[in-house]
């Protein structure tokens, strides 16, 4: 009996450890983020370090429950012009093809100069021409950025905190790609941002602007999308019911500027983490953080148009050539929600030419 048994077992025992693997794969799937060790952080330690500074330096200049009112404020380069100012903060890793209509645009607004400032993050690693024009001497310090991870996180941050430090006017922070495009002139996107906000406000009291920030917690993928770095690598910080979704780019008022670059520890020790399956980084902190900060200080929406209709890879729509038209512009512009879409990506390169075709007659035509 014993004899025949062993003999069963070394026939079968080939077999054995294909049947165990097959039969284990699930649960190593399952278990792996858990028991093993994830991938380093492409964020080196220098770049962390060089990064902790930067916010530091940007977080003590600007306290974050400041509320003076910004007609006071003085500018860090000496001008006497008391207006508020809007932050354009471009994030590239290509050239900026669309500088000559941007161009047109901050110079058709009537004493625009005065009214906003351009910060550029260029990834290091790629060759860009630079643009002239206004977009002279813009450029910050960057650092590299990766698709789908933390560093596109990291850049953001870094264009903001340098907005905040360079001029204490800066009081909201447009976020854009080197795909944007505007959609309306100067003076309709000021006027938007800086008048038409406050008698829809008034009941928040001192709150006199809020951020525009699309805010979701409704898609499909959102479980998988937490569960991206590993089950239950964002506890405690960040419960799954507290997880958010939205677009990449945004406009923040200067609080919240402040509210994202003084997070060290809470959001950015779980958001640094590399994901294990694919997810987009800076499509949840930036709406995660401030909906956990102060949800009724944003609109849950952005300015910012795209067309994921036909997305592709994560990418939206792009429009080409042949689609541009004013009757676009106009659809473009059209929103469900209280403001129209100031801004609208993503456009290919050799859209430039047709965009200067329309300009003065279309977009910056209000």
């Amino acid at each position: 009996m014993s004899l025949s048994m062993f003999t069963f077992s070394s026939s079968a025992s080939p077999w054995v450890p294909t049947l165990v693997l097959l039969l284990s794969l699930p649960l190593l799937f399952l278990l792996a983020p858990r028991i093993l060790p994830l991938r380093p952080v492409p964020i080196s330690l220098h770049d962390e370090l060089d990064d902790i500074s930067l916010f530091h330096r940007a977080a003590a200049d600007s306290p974050p429950h400041q509320h003076q009112p910004l007609s006071s404020a003085k500018s860090r380069l000496g001008s006497t012009n008391p207006k508020p100012k809007i932050a354009f903060l471009f994030l590239t890793n290509s050239d900026l093809h669309f500088a000559p209509l941007w161009e047109q645009f901050f110079s058709n607004g009537s004493q625009s100069t005065n009214r906003y400032n351009i910060y550029i993050h260029a990834d290091p690693t790629v060759k860009i021409n630079p643009p002239g024009g206004v977009f002279t001497d813009r450029f910050i310090p960057a650092k590299r950025t990766r698709r789908s991870s933390a560093t596109l996180i990291a850049a953001a941050r870094r264009l903001l905190a340098t907005a905040l430090l360079d001029d204490s006017r800066n009081a909201f922070f447009a976020l854009l790609s080197q795909h944007c495009i505007p959609l309306h002139s100067f003076d309709f996107v000021y006027n938007t941002l800086f008048h038409r906000s406050i008698p829809e406000l008034a009941q928040l009291g001192s709150l006199q602007y809020r951020s525009f920030i699309e805010i979701s917690s409704k898609e499909w993928y959102l479980l998988l999308r937490y569960d991206a770095r590993g089950k239950n690598a964002m506890l405690p910080e960040v419960p799954f019911e507290h997880f958010r979704f939205g677009s990449q780019f945004f406009v923040l008022t200067r609080r919240h500027a402040v509210a994202v670059v003084r997070d060290r520890r809470q959001m950015w020790r779980k958001f640094r983490l590399p994901c294990i399956f694919s997810c987009y980084p800076e499509e949840h902190y930036f709406p995660t953080l401030l909906s956990m900060e102060d949800p009724e200080g944003c609109t849950h929406y952005t300015l910012t148009r795209v067309n994921w209709t036909d997305c592709n890879d994560g990418h939206p729509h792009t429009y080409r050539p042949p689609e541009l038209s004013p009757e676009l512009i106009y659809k473009l512009r059209q929103s469900n929600f209280t403001h129209p879409y100031l801004f609208a990506r993503k456009f290919s390169p050799d859209c430039l030419t047709p965009l200067l075709n329309i300009s003065d007659s279309v977009i910056f035509r209000d």
